[in-house]
């Protein structure tokens, strides 16, 4: 294509924290013609909070194939657009994957702007192995659907990654906890964002947990690959550990002389009990 028609620029904005924005994208949100964005209520936000006034127009799961010829006309006439989903990156588990596609069979240039990411974050967090890992996006919402799914899943060897709905957090732990009860998972809520959780332990006492405590906010969920879960490896409860290394810890013990004793006691991965020391010596 010739330097006269414009350029899409898919562009990832934050998860949570509307300062983890890069320079970058700060930059190409000023100076393009249009930003399309997934919820333009919810964009305008972030575009108030940087002081952008760029046009913004919707484009989200149900007029996607409908705009994507309009966005086309656009950078015909040399027009660049911003697109941008409601965080993170633009399809992933977001709308923006057939503009994508449409604009490159088109022969458009498109240029991609990195920025947060609610799947690296929370493998980040989770303390589980990150050298190999597979995301999932959400899973099926139907029961019987989700069980099947997740029966091929869980033989998979390496880190998986899910995004799930609140509402349905309960029903995936459960059908997991018939499954693998005792496979490691981390429960990561509203990343980067006030009130950020991350919890770790098995899948039966995740259920028990967020059974008692209820679940608010976007969640990311990390389970441990099958080659993870060595057999006849003991489970530990996470929150008996927790309850050992307050006990530790106030009778004047440091962060590195309670996790060893908490690993001679229990057995518990070191980076596990590492994270949970720290959080309580906070």
């Amino acid at each position: 294509m010739s330097d006269s028609h414009g350029c899409l620029y898919v562009c990832a904005t934050p998860i949570g924290n509307l300062k983890d924005i890069s320079l970058r994208c700060l930059e190409v949100l000023k100076q393009v013609d249009l930003i399309a964005a997934e919820d333009t209520r919810h964009t305008r936000k972030l575009l108030n909070y940087y002081d952008i006034g760029t046009p913004v127009t919707s484009l989200h799961e149900h007029n996607e194939r409908r705009k994507s010829p309009i966005i086309i006309k656009k950078l015909e006439d040399g027009k660049d657009v911003a697109l941008v989903s409601d965080a993170g990156m633009p399809g992933i588990s977001d709308p923006g994957g057939y503009l994508i596609d449409y604009v490159l069979k088109e022969g458009y240039p498109i240029q991609v702007i990195p920025g947060p990411s609610a799947v690296t974050t929370a493998l980040a967090l989770s303390g589980l192995p990150m050298e190999r890992f597979a995301f999932e996006g959400f899973l099926p919402r139907v029961r019987k659907e989700r069980v099947k799914y997740l029966q091929k899943l869980v033989k998979e060897e390496h880190t998986l990654v899910f995004y799930e709905a609140p509402h349905r957090l309960l029903s995936t732990l459960e059908d997991l906890a018939e499954l693998i009860p005792d496979r490691p998972i981390a429960v990561c809520r509203e990343l980067t964002k006030q009130h950020e959780e991350v919890w770790r332990g098995t899948v039966k006492d995740a259920l028990s947990y967020f059974t008692e405590k209820g679940v608010k906010g976007e969640l990311t969920l990390v389970l441990a690959g099958a080659a993870q879960a060595e057999p006849g490896e003991v489970p530990v409860d996470c929150d008996l550990v927790r309850g050992r290394l307050e006990e530790l810890l106030a009778e004047g013990n440091s962060v590195k002389d309670a996790v060893r004793i908490v690993i001679e006691e229990t057995g518990i991965r070191k980076n596990i009990a590492y994270r949970i020391a720290t959080e309580l010596d906070k």
